[in-house]
């Protein structure tokens, strides 16, 4: 801009870092924590079933030494929202052209088959390209049921996925975007 006086100011577009670094699934779990101390939804992170099979006891108290999976996960997060049922999976990708289905392990993807014959909503979150994306469960099927590949396309992430935006607070508002699918018209 020219002022008076051929004093030249420019003004600059204030771009928000804060949430730049995060990784995914730190902004879900600030979310998530958002969501149940404003009474929107319960929905947590599910800890991985871990057997002990051997820990010391030190000054501190009792050390793990050895451990097992006892049995294999299924999704990162469930709760409730609405009255309906929740499960979904976070997952990043530094690939720009496809998610790799290698991602997923066989045993969760039949569980998001289970969760969607039961009525559940599924889904999953997917970071890629600088963009998070909230792709239903029923497009992920419906890409392993037709196509033979060891990918998800990023043009078809793009056309069946729902862009989430990131905000200070919640930090990842993921159920607009439920909303937006699951209750519309309600």
């Amino acid at each position: 801009m020219n002022y008076p006086n051929k004093i030249k100011k420019t003004t600059q577009k204030q771009i928000n870092y804060s949430n730049r670094g995060m990784d995914l699934e730190q902004l879900i779990n600030e979310t998530n924590e958002y969501y149940v101390e404003n009474d929107i939804a319960l929905i947590y992170k599910k800890p991985t079933p871990i057997g002990i099979s051997e820990a010391v006891y030190t000054e501190h108290g009792r050390v793990i030494k050895n451990g097992y999976f006892k049995a294999p996960s299924t999704l990162d997060y469930n709760g409730i929202y609405r009255k309906k049922y929740i499960e979904f999976e976070a997952k990043e990708t530094q690939s720009t052209t496809s998610f790799p289905l290698a991602n997923f392990h066989e045993h969760q993807l039949n569980y998001i088959r289970k969760v969607l014959k039961h009525g559940g909503i599924c889904f999953v979150i997917i970071r890629m390209n600088g963009t998070v994306f909230l792709l239903p469960a029923e497009s992920l099927v419906y890409f392993l049921d037709h196509f033979e590949r060891k990918s998800i396309p990023y043009s078809y992430i793009e056309e069946k996925s729902y862009p989430i935006k990131e905000f200070y607070n919640p930090a990842l508002d993921y159920l607009k975007v439920v909303d937006e699918i699951y209750f519309k018209g309600e």
